[in-house]
């Protein structure tokens, strides 16, 4: 049996009997919701992470965020010998509120349960399943040649689901630290539950507020109704003018120049995403394709919107109406001009009443690797050997990650492999990850770890 086959079949025995479930359980079972302030996020390193990597010999060091106390950086390293190459990787501890009440009967977010083939739980799926599996892959290498065969360096952060505040200035003051050969991560949902997918780069994402603030208070509909504006009225026309009626963009600046024949072909190869549910096939730039519409164009939401009282409405007018907005787009995409686009937009239909307010959150820019990457092709033929054919590849993922942090600052080549699906009801009620993809990815990864080691194989 050859080295690679003695760590596959650790992985699989790891898996089959019950170890990966009772380790994510574990993990599932500390709460580290970044946007809630009680939270102790430093406990899931203290507690989880840093005992794991520990027993693996690797070397731990939480360290100082340049920007933000909220999120808690871990620095995690196993160097091996100077002579190989070196991976980063990446992951996230943090997860959404859980939303404890709009879970399912028998189902709770913070407790594991498996349920039809699925592990449910906050962050099965985004991020502690993922990276998980790939810390397991690792621990199969070093389970059968005590070594890995190449270095090893892994950065988690707790603030990714906040907009990843001072990530990207800590890659910038930690360039030696960080340096590596390429970037192996996972994150984000596969096209298909039944083969891997690979993307190299992820959209952009800006969030903004757009609201119609005209009194202080609301107004009887009946006495002043015909001779009062109704901001609710003006803030719908103004949404309504971002798009058309199927949601193509209606501001130039908006759309992407990056949609090249090369790219198209890519995609063209592609399955429609499997979402587990009913898609729109009706919706969106009408001359695109539906995989181009998600993954090589940019789409423009509304979040949330909100006027007078909606659980007791009044027979009044309201003063005031606010909605929450976003834009994922792709490269190609200015992100600096996004907001000045809109102001410009707005007021060319008369629209001087609604104010823009840009979100704290902090943009996440549009990344993209070369498709003709050496990394690239090593990677995709390891994972289609394990599968025994084709993989899918994608340019970016439709949603957005802090990519740029490592494409952009560290200059690494971005390979990033999701062990989810996108019908998986991440940042959701019921959230879970699929048991036979669980098992195939930490498959897969033990298989490309492998593939990487330059150990002799025995």
């Amino acid at each position: 049996m050859t080295f690679k086959e003695k760590a596959v079949q650790h992985a699989t025995q790891y898996f089959d009997k019950g170890y990966f479930k009772k380790d994510l359980a574990e993990l599932i079972s500390v709460k580290t919701e970044s946007q809630n302030n009680e939270c102790n996020l430093e406990n899931y390193y203290d507690q989880n992470i840093i005992p794991m990597l520990v027993k693996m010999g690797f070397k731990c060091k939480v360290m100082e965020n340049p920007l933000s106390k909220a999120n808690i950086i871990l620095f995690a390293e196993r160097i091996e010998n100077a002579e190989f190459s070196t991976i980063l990787t990446y992951g996230h501890g943090d997860v959404v509120l859980g939303q404890d009440s709009s879970w399912d009967n028998g189902l709770s977010p913070y407790k594991l349960i498996e349920k039809d083939n699925r592990y449910y739980g906050r962050g099965t799926a985004d991020n502690k399943g993922q990276h998980l599996i790939n810390i397991k892959a690792l621990n199969s290498l070093l389970s059968v040649q005590k070594k890995l065969g190449f270095n090893f360096k892994i950065l988690f952060e707790m603030g990714e689901e906040i907009g990843s505040p001072g990530l990207k200035a800590f890659c910038q003051q930690n360039k030696e630290l960080l340096k590596s050969d390429v970037f192996i991560a996972s994150d984000g949902p596969r096209i298909s539950q039944k083969i891997p997918t690979i993307f190299t780069g992820s959209r952009g994402g800006i969030n903004f507020d757009l609201s119609v603030n005209l009194r202080d208070n609301a107004h009887h509909s009946g006495n002043f109704g015909g001779i009062l504006k109704d901001p609710s009225i003006i803030l719908s026309h103004a949404i309504a003018s971002i798009t058309d009626a199927r949601g193509q963009i209606n501001i130039p600046e908006w759309l992407p120049t990056s949609l090249t024949p090369d790219i198209k072909e890519i995609l063209a190869k592609l399955p429609l995403v499997d979402a587990g549910f009913d898609l729109d096939p009706d919706w969106g730039q009408k001359e695109l394709t539906m995989t181009e519409r998600v993954f090589g164009w940019n789409s423009f939401s509304v979040l949330a919107m909100l006027s007078g009282e909606p659980e007791a409405p009044l027979n009044a007018i309201s003063g005031h109406a606010r909605s929450t907005c976003q834009l994922r787009f792709v490269v190609g995409t200015d992100v600096n001009k996004i907001i000045p686009a809109l102001r410009n937009h707005l007021n060319s239909f008369g629209f001087e009443d609604v104010n823009i307010h840009e979100s704290e959150m902090i943009p996440f820019p549009a990344t993209r690797l070369e498709m003709n990457n050496s990394w690239l092709s090593l990677i995709t033929k390891s994972l289609e050997n394990s599968m025994g054919g084709k993989i899918d590849l994608l340019p970016n993922l439709g949603g957005s990650l802090p990519n740029d942090s490592f494409s952009e600052i560290l200059e690494l080549p971005t390979i990033w492999i999701p062990h989810s699906y996108a019908g998986c009801a991440q940042h959701s009620p019921n959230e879970h990850l699929s048991v036979p993809l669980a098992r195939q990815a930490l498959v897969c990864m033990t298989a490309l770890f492998a593939d990487l080691s330059k150990e002799e194989k025995v």
